[in-house]
């Protein structure tokens, strides 16, 4: 199974969350899964806030990079494409609400899925939550935009 970070251009990889060509990054990765995206991740001891729980911090990142990959997955869908044809979608957020509904224990993993609520030009919204164990965490809404001209990479 392919995640929508696989099809980024190598010249958009680098994001720390979710970039596969960042070393010391995360990579979060998202997958399309029944009618909604899934990114699974297990936060290490590192990833703490408070002994037992989850950073804050830490789930803000996952969420973002799970929301542009929801936002890449809905716009190829828009568009009847495949993920990784050009030209590429790449997305960045805009707005990002996460609400931290109980504290997220460290350790299990976690699951955040994720869902278009609309697709408009270069505008997608997206509605997610994280869960451990069946039980949801965070939710919240974010809104992603087609990465801008003056952050997309320059030919040599």
């Amino acid at each position: 199974m392919t995640a929508i970070q696989d099809s980024y251009p190598d010249d958009l990889a680098w994001c720390y969350g979710c970039g596969r060509l960042n070393p010391a990054g995360h990579h979060f990765r998202t997958f399309w899964e029944n009618e909604g995206t899934v990114t699974r991740f297990t936060p290490s001891k590192d990833h703490i806030a408070v002994p037992g729980f989850v950073s804050g911090g830490i789930l803000a990142a996952l969420v973002d990079c799970h929301a542009t990959g929801t936002a890449a997955w809905a716009a190829y869908r828009a568009d009847g494409r495949e993920p990784g044809t050009p030209p590429p979608h790449r997305f960045v957020t805009a707005s990002l609400r996460v609400d931290y509904l109980k504290p997220t224990p460290l350790g299990p993993e976690l699951i955040a899925r994720g869902s278009s609520t609309s697709v408009s030009g270069r505008k997608v919204t997206v509605t997610y939550t994280v869960e451990v164990a069946g039980v949801v965490t965070v939710r919240g809404e974010a809104v992603c935009v087609e990465i801008p001209e003056p952050m997309r990479p320059r030919a040599p």
